[in-house]
């Protein structure tokens, strides 16, 4: 097999960056923190959170992905559109496509490291700009032979002033080629 080579993916914009369809606010934080069981109450009450030296209430961190989501809706048009046989034509839609022609066709995400720059509020407008950071040779694992990919998500408010970088890395892999 012939290995792809992706190292000119690195550093290009993954794709066109993700705008929020709702700017923070607290209906959502309210349903995110029911539905973990969070009782923190600088996510729901503006006193508790002036008491801890915040302007008022605050989103959950790990909440920030949750503001750039497509919705229900795009996910289908994607998947139309692979289904009868059109492109995406943005750097890490071809990459994919080159992984799957050389057979890493099988994907699991292995982790996530965050950092913050601040927390959000409610009135924030997030957009998400997405990088191709690095792309590992390939290796054996035990799902099989594959490639790590880290993407690096830069969450920024409607400013542009940084709220969260993330480094998404996930494994493609060829599932016929197990240890």
């Amino acid at each position: 097999m012939v290995e792809p080579d992706l190292s000119a993916y690195v550093g290009l914009e993954a794709e066109p960056p993700r705008v929020a369809r709702y700017a923070v606010n607290e209906a959502m934080i309210r349903n995110w923190v029911e539905a973990h069981d969070d009782h923190n109450p600088v996510y729901v009450d503006d006193e508790a959170a002036r008491a801890t030296g915040r302007p008022g209430i605050v989103a959950p961190p790990a909440m920030v992905s949750t503001w750039v989501m497509a919705g229900l809706r795009r996910y289908r048009e994607i998947q139309h559109r692979r289904a009868t046989g059109e492109t995406e034509d943005f750097a890490y839609a071809r990459m994919l496509r080159e992984l799957d022609d050389a057979g890493y066709t099988s994907v699991v995400a292995t982790n996530v490291e965050q950092t913050y720059h601040r927390e959000l509020v409610p009135g924030d407008h997030v957009t998400c700009h997405f990088t191709i950071e690095s792309v590992s040779e390939p290796k054996q694992t035990g799902l099989g032979r594959g490639l790590f990919l880290t993407l690096l998500k830069r969450y920024v408010d409607q400013h542009g002033e940084a709220l969260v970088d993330e480094r998404f890395r996930l494994l493609r892999f060829n599932p016929g080629g197990a240890a």
